[in-house]
């Protein structure tokens, strides 16, 4: 008996990855034309930079990337277990349920109805949804593997539970606040307590939803677009241990020179430099999985889109324990580096890691050999790699700059500059800036036009059941 897998959930998924995607870069290309023409906001409270820039963010990484993963490790853990999902009803309410989470926080964030907090700004009712979601996705997915037909658990899915259960645990230990109306509540830390639970949050916000999640995505599609096995299986599975044990210690980086205590910025500091070792290790494991295939890479542009988001995750996991070292942090800190640091990793490694495997999912969901247009891969991945390289070498220097020019003082000791001719000196970069979002952006909507082709492809290739001749 051949088993059947529920691919209606991934088609749906994978689709709305895409939607998604285009909505969250469009709003974020929006506020980064607002920074070089400031009147774009047309002085409208919910079209001002300050509501918008949390729906992007949110937009970007919970509805772009949150339902990529949804869909590939849905198809991911069905295709390693030999089972199908552990319950369709279940899967179904997530999907649902998600996207009801997306409307909700495209509502409320541009009216203001946040709780201020760094990628957990929904309010209460939206956090008890995402919750709730959220039990039912750690159900279907565990539920699947307790039903698999063979004993090994493959790789991956080990990083989609370890993303799985931390990121249930970081929800709701970072939501816990005392509702006071439908839309407003107060959360329950104060002070440095409350920025150090934000951080351990928002750090592992990044390290398990836009790290452990993908590297999931990444060892089972990789291997699959090139026809390789994983380079080596053991370094996958000390890569997977080292990384979960050394994350959740990396947060307190993000408040060096703060009223957190000194000893625990400097144990962020020594935990994100030693996270260089494991996050390298998955990035070697990935990229020589190609050996004895480069020469692919001439030919398959979805193989490019992975292996460059690959070395864009290498890229941004030096930077960033670079970036936590207090004598660089001083520089850096509340500087558009940190701004091109986020978007090297969220452009680079997520957004073209979760492009890659949607073209490399989607037409075998369809049961078609490929993509509609093998070209149009090719020209969006290399519209959307000058974008990328656009965006972070423009921030990069734009932040450098700032940090130079706001710690420069003359021989009185008095500022050189005002923060006014900082700004007045970074608006070329903004422009530059505005052309890779554009360029990006672009990419995304060759794609959709790309996966409308293919289904179209899809439906013209289905065969036409033939009614049985009637009887005289």
């Amino acid at each position: 008996m051949v088993e059947t897998y529920n691919d209606k959930v991934v088609k749906q998924f994978t689709v709305m990855t895409v939607i998604w995607g285009i909505v969250g870069m469009l709003v974020g290309v929006f506020i980064a034309a607002q920074l070089a023409w400031p009147w774009l906001n047309f002085d409208i409270p919910w079209l001002s930079y300050g509501r918008l820039r949390p729906l992007h963010t949110n937009a970007v990484i919970f509805a772009f990337g949150g339902s990529g993963l949804f869909a590939t490790s849905y198809y991911i853990v069905q295709r390693t277990c030999h089972a199908r999902l552990f319950s369709d009803a279940l899967a179904a309410f997530t999907f649902w349920g998600w996207q009801a989470v997306i409307v909700a926080v495209a509502i409320t964030f541009p009216l203001g109805i946040t709780q201020s907090k760094e990628y957990a700004e929904t309010e209460w009712p939206i956090d008890i949804l995402i919750t709730l979601v959220w039990v039912a996705y750690g159900v279907v997915f565990f539920g699947t593997i307790a039903k698999r037909k063979i004993a090994h658990i493959y790789v991956a899915n080990w990083f989609f539970a370890a993303y799985i259960i931390t990121i249930a645990l970081l929800h709701i230990v970072n939501n816990l606040s005392l509702p006071v109306s439908m839309s407003k509540s107060y959360v329950i830390y104060s002070g440095a307590v409350d920025a150090m639970v934000q951080w351990w949050y928002g750090h592992n916000a990044v390290g398990f939803f836009l790290t452990a999640g993908f590297l999931g995505m990444m060892y089972y599609f990789v291997p699959k677009q090139a026809g390789r096995p994983v380079y080596s299986y053991r370094l996958s599975i000390v890569h997977f241990w080292a990384l979960i044990a050394i994350y959740m210690w990396a947060g307190p980086h993000h408040l060096h020179y703060t009223a957190l205590p000194d000893w625990a910025q400097s144990l962020g500091m020594v935990f994100s430099l030693i996270l260089l070792a494991p996050s390298w290790g998955g990035m070697i494991n990935g990229m020589m999985t190609l050996s004895g295939a480069w020469h692919k890479l001439r030919t398959d542009p979805i193989l490019r889109f992975m292996i460059v988001s690959l070395s864009f995750y290498g890229m941004s996991t030096f930077e960033g324990p670079m970036m936590s070292i207090k004598t660089v942090n001083a520089l850096s800190h509340y500087t558009d580096w940190t701004i091109g640091h986020v978007h090297s990793g969220a452009l680079g490694w997520v957004a073209m890691i979760t492009i890659g495997c949607v073209y490399s999912l989607y037409p075998r969901l369809l049961k078609l050999p490929g993509m509609f247009s093998t070209k149009a891969i090719e020209v969006h991945f290399w519209v959307m790699t000058i974008g990328v390289v656009l965006y972070i070498a423009s921030m990069w220097i734009a932040g450098v700059m700032q940090g130079l020019m706001w710690r420069a003082t003359n021989a009185d000791g008095t500022l050189a500059y005002t923060f006014v001719e900082s700004l007045k000196a970074t608006y070329p970069y903004y422009y530059v800036r505005f052309l890779g979002g554009l360029l990006v952006l672009s990419g995304m909507f060759i794609m959709l036009w790309n996966m409308w082709r293919t289904a179209q492809m899809a439906r013209d290739t289905a065969p036409v059941a033939v009614p049985a001749p009637a009887h005289a």
